[in-house]
């Protein structure tokens, strides 16, 4: 007997011993289980993502050209194609379950500051996602063994965004006293852990959700102050810009996604895309007038580089003018130019403020001055060998720029909006100052400039003179010494789409949909009669002291160069949102996309149909 009990027992023991040690259930390859902070890091890479739905956003802002994804720079859409659904494939599978596993695995082991910025980070994106695409699968959305997932609204998803932005609030603020070590500031790669700046991107992204409803009715009753207090409590310099760092490396990076997706090495700029036309004429303050009679631009005999009438009153610059601060210095950082093509003059006033800018059309480097050069400043594609190439790229076209998320001075241009709607102008005008200052700060932070006398790269100009002209253009005419009765929304509204060039594509395209991109319309919005019909568009003039974005018109337009139709199947709309991503929902959720109101997401127009954030009130039902 006791030699049977030394078995069983010995028994028991190895039994126990497999508990631990041979699990053949556990594939220790890929766990089903790993601590929090070990999916952040890659989290937080995913925003990357966003930088490739801006090949789409660009050109529907007019702050691109392109001869790649021409479907959108007409307002139209790439059928059978994922191509503008990246923010989308991000936001449900690249952070996905893996952000619902670190929040909800860091709130039950208490880790009050990594379940905070986890909410952080989820509030921020599916604010940029609704945005883009309008209603969502959010309820549905990570519900297990569903089949397919119905659609939620975006009165609905509007306030849950807000409702986790609070949360990750009361989370960071909360005492925390595990000792994390390295654990979060080795993979976190915007703040590197650092809580207070976390709490303000929160409160950032509440700003931003708000902003969004500024042309709604009941902005200034139900939203404004919200956004007021928000903003006081958000991003207050440069130093808190949200941006995501990087490795870098260029062609000596183990893998070619260690770089900036907007650097040379990746060639994502290279040469099919292209500052637009207008961002040109927003920049250097030529933005022409029209004959309202024929629509067609005035022409000057005599000035070689910019042959057209201008617009008396220029909003951003008037840099063909001789004065002290008539000329914004960021069109030497954020366009590009093939002047001084060796850097010869990069610290020279006088040159740098000579150089001439060139915009494409909408799907074509050919512009109605000249040939728009590539983003790094050529009229070719990029090379990375030679005697002549582009370097590592410039500003934040370069391979180890960060990816920019969100900044002080969007925010500074939102509080100054949300004044001007609550008709306090002095307290608009004062955000409005800061909101350009601090975007000449962002600008100046990554200027990376040339070497004189080598054609390799770089910005062509130097951080000090830049931020000399800087001085000066916050001193003249058009920010310090404007004067508060010729203060516009405008002022406010073209500002932030400059600070927002071209990284914030998303955030400006918000801005003019909520705007109806200008368009002449009676009622509270257009539609098909009232504003447009299948051959036409009418927009209003910028004589109109009610328009926005002056100097914009789109492609279907009144005026000299924008003549024609959309797509057919567009019935005269411009585009208000992106479709879904086709894998996913045109291949496996179809039945939800046609129960959608009031147009289904099957519907050839269902771009066209403008989502909530940009209605008046509510949204029809028919």
């Amino acid at each position: 007997m006791k030699k049977i009990s030394s078995v069983i027992i010995a028994l028991l023991l190895l039994f126990a011993g497999c508990e631990d040690y041979l699990d053949v259930n556990k594939n220790i390859d890929a766990p089903d289980y790993v601590e929090g902070y070990l999916y952040l890091a890659g989290i937080i890479q995913q925003y990357q993502g966003i930088y490739w739905d801006i090949r789409a956003l660009g050109p529907l802002t007019q702050m691109m050209g392109t001869t790649s994804y021409t479907s959108f720079a007409n307002h139209y859409y790439s059928e059978g194609s994922d191509a503008g659904g990246e923010v989308w494939r991000m936001v449900y599978w690249n952070q996905g379950m893996n952000l619902e596993n670190m929040i909800n695995q860091s709130l039950e082991a208490e880790d009050w500051t990594l379940a905070g910025i986890g909410y952080a980070i989820k509030a921020y994106s599916w604010d940029l996602m609704t945005k883009i695409h309008g209603e969502l699968p959010m309820k549905d959305a990570f519900v297990e063994d569903l089949l397919s997932h119905r659609y939620d609204y975006q009165n609905e998803i509007y306030p849950k965004v807000r409702e986790w932005a609070y949360k990750a609030i009361e989370l960071l603020e909360k005492q925390d006293d595990h000792n994390y070590g390295t654990k979060i500031t080795a993979n976190d790669y915007i703040y590197e852990g650092n809580k207070d700046k976390w709490i303000k991107f929160a409160y950032g992204v509440i700003v931003r959700n708000l902003s969004s409803l500024s042309n709604k009715t009941n902005f200034v009753s139900d939203y404004a102050q919200e956004l007021i207090t928000c903003a006081e409590r958000s991003l207050q310099s440069s130093d808190d810009d949200a941006t995501v760092k990087i490795a870098g490396g260029s062609q000596d990076a183990p893998y070619s996604g260690y770089n900036n997706f907007w650097g040379t090495a990746r060639s994502n700029l290279s040469y099919s895309y292209f500052q637009h036309e207008y961002a040109v004429q927003v920049f250097t303050g030529t933005v022409p007038e029209y004959n309202e009679d024929t629509g067609e631009k005035i022409q000057v005999i005599g000035n070689d580089y910019y042959p057209y009438e201008l617009m008396s009153k220029q909003i951003i610059c008037d840099t063909l003018m001789d004065g002290v601060g008539h000329y914004d210095p960021r069109v030497a950082v954020k366009l590009a130019t093939t002047s001084d093509p060796n850097y010869e003059y990069i610290d020279n006033p006088d040159s740098v403020k000579a150089h001439k800018y060139y915009g494409s059309s909408f799907t074509s480097a050919s512009g109605p001055i000249g040939t728009a050069p590539s983003f790094y400043g050529r009229n070719e594609a990029s090379r990375y060998s030679g005697n002549i190439h582009d370097g590592i790229g410039r500003w934040i076209y370069r391979d180890d720029a960060p990816y920019i998320l969100m900044t002080c001075a969007e925010i500074k241009f939102c509080l100054a909006e949300a004044y001007w709607k609550m008709n306090q102008k002095d307290e608009a005008f004062a955000a409005f100052k800061e909101g350009v200052k601090a975007d000449m700060d962002f600008t100046s932070k990554y200027i990376y400039p040339g070497t004189k006398g080598k054609p390799q790269g770089g910005d062509k100009i130097t951080k000090n003179l830049f931020n000399a002209f800087a001085q000066e253009y916050l001193n003249g005419p058009y920010v310090n010494g404007l004067s508060l009765s010729d203060f516009s929304l405008s002022h406010i509204m073209m500002q932030k789409w400059i600070a927002l060039y071209p990284w914030g594509a998303p955030e400006a395209w918000v801005d003019m949909r909520k705007y109806h991109y200008d368009i002449e319309y009676t009622g509270e919005y257009p539609s098909k009669g009232n504003g447009w019909d299948v051959t036409s568009l009418d927009q209003k003039w910028d004589t109109n002291i009610t328009k926005v974005f002056k100097g914009l018109y789109l492609l279907p337009a009144q005026v000299q160069s924008r003549k024609g139709s959309y797509n057919i199947k567009n019935e005269g709309s411009p585009a208000y949102r992106i479709r879904p991503r086709y894998n996913s929902e045109y291949m496996w959720n179809l039945k939800s996309l046609e129960s959608l109101k009031p147009i289904p997401g099957t519907a050839d127009n269902y771009h066209t149909s403008i989502p909530w954030f940009a209605y008046p009130g509510e949204m029809p039902i028919n």
